[in-house]
């Protein structure tokens, strides 16, 4: 568990670090029997509950992106969080907010990064091969956000614009 004391800055970096500390926990137990089942969770407490979603995002993406050519596979899930499953029924709220780090199923979770197929191109093909996952890269987590950031996802393209109707030919 994670509580946040302090300003928000502070916290997304320890929030990170305490990711980084989850996957490298998990990553030898995958190959264990039933290492597939392992799974680490990050609860966060305190602090503005409404804000826990925003404050999670950015150690979300940076370590989906390292760790997912790996095979492990990260979630955020924040209280008062409202979603449906696939077939429109509403799930429930999680009573805290939290991290889930797991063992990737590669036949399934790609398409939970449709918005990244990058990501889920990586992650369907991931093996872990014993790297360092920061491999040209600091730990510290102000230049972990700068590449972070420059993985962003591109935008979806706009509809083209509708064009006025072509006036009736004589």
């Amino acid at each position: 568990m994670y509580e946040i004391v302090g300003a928000a800055g502070s916290a997304e970096a320890e929030l990170f670090h305490a990711g980084v500390q989850a996957a490298e926990w998990i990553r030898p137990l995958t190959t264990r029997r039933h290492g597939r089942l392992v799974c680490e969770n990050i609860v966060l407490l305190g602090g503005d509950t409404t804000a826990h979603r925003d404050l999670m995002a950015w150690p979300h993406w940076a370590l989906k992106h390292l760790y997912g050519p790996v095979g492990l596979m990260f979630g955020k899930f924040w209280t008062g969080e409202e979603r449906t499953d696939r077939r429109g029924r509403r799930i429930p709220s999680p009573p805290f907010s939290f991290l889930a780090v797991r063992c990737a199923v590669r036949r399934v979770d790609p398409r939970f990064l449709a918005d990244t197929p990058d990501l889920a191109l990586s992650l369907s093909t991931a093996v872990d091969d014993g790297r360092e996952v920061f491999q040209g890269l600091p730990y510290e987590w102000k230049a972990v956000k700068k590449w972070a950031s420059s993985l962003l996802s591109p935008q979806r393209p706009l509809p083209p614009p509708k064009l006025p109707a072509a006036p009736p030919s004589s």
